[in-house]
């Protein structure tokens, strides 16, 4: 499957400012960028891969107090979703070292604070079976609510109000996946055909020696995301990063299938 992707954003800064933006797609496995363009007017872009975080980073020194930039992108998916209650998980012994720091409490991802819930509630369960159960779950118990949560909730805020957005629902698997000793990280992603048209946030859990993408929202699946970049939380892939002050203009997500 290939897709076509159209970013527009126009931001008041407060003065000259460099951003960070975390917003080209990846790449990575199971997708490949056939073909990118980024411009943001007036600013000198420096390009950076940051350690054991898959996905390309972009340092913008704007010279003036907007920035509107344009990112245009084909890529093309050959990821195929695998069935998650079929994956079995891996003994910790066996982990390689790059996935561990996915099995630890994050900022936002408080997997500690979950853990004898997870246990009552997965009880039995492991590796894909468990995965299935907590997507499961948070279809069942959370309300997707636009609006109804802020840059500052975390999992456990989630899991109380029993309502959120995608980042939340992503926060959450993540946080009952390392729960039960699945390493998982949050993963920004651009869907197609998804409900708003925005950057969105997903899951990857560490099963049968590989990353697999889980959008609990069920608005997506793997064979229809473009990665741009993953973390252990929302605070390592934010799109857009600045030093001061920054209001939106204009933005607008544009992600369609070719």
């Amino acid at each position: 499957m290939r897709l076509n992707i159209d970013v527009t954003m126009d931001y008041q800064l407060t003065g000259h400012d460099t951003v960070l933006l975390t917003l080209e797609a990846a790449q990575t496995d199971g997708q490949a960028v056939i073909e990118s363009t980024l411009d943001v007017e007036g600013a000198d872009l420096r390009w950076i891969e940051v350690e054991g975080m898959p996905g390309r980073r972009v340092w913008a020194h704007v010279t003036s107090d907007r920035m509107k930039l344009r990112y245009r992108a084909l890529v093309e998916v050959t990821r195929a979703g695998a069935a998650l209650e079929r994956l079995a998980g891996t003994p910790m012994r066996d982990l390689p070292g790059e996935v561990v720091s996915y099995l630890r409490p994050s900022r936002f991802c408080q997997s500690d604070l979950l853990t004898e819930f997870a246990a009552q509630q997965f009880r039995g369960l492991d590796g894909g079976a468990r995965i299935a159960a907590i997507v499961d779950w948070a279809r069942s118990e959370i309300a997707y609510v636009p609006g109804s949560s802020s840059a500052t909730t975390s999992a456990v805020d989630s899991f109380v109000a029993r309502r959120g957005v995608c980042r939340d629902y992503a926060h959450l698997v993540c946080s009952l996946a390392r729960a039960g000793n699945i390493p998982a990280r949050y993963t920004s992603v651009y869907g197609a055909d998804v409900d708003p048209p925005d950057f969105r946030a997903v899951a990857e859990v560490w099963l049968e020696g590989a990353w697999h993408l889980v959008d609990a929202t069920g608005m997506s699946s793997a064979a229809d995301m473009v990665v741009i970049g993953s973390g252990r939380d929302a605070s390592d892939v934010a799109f857009m990063e600045t030093e001061d002050w920054a209001r939106p203009l204009w933005q607008k997500v544009d992600v369609r299938r070719v």
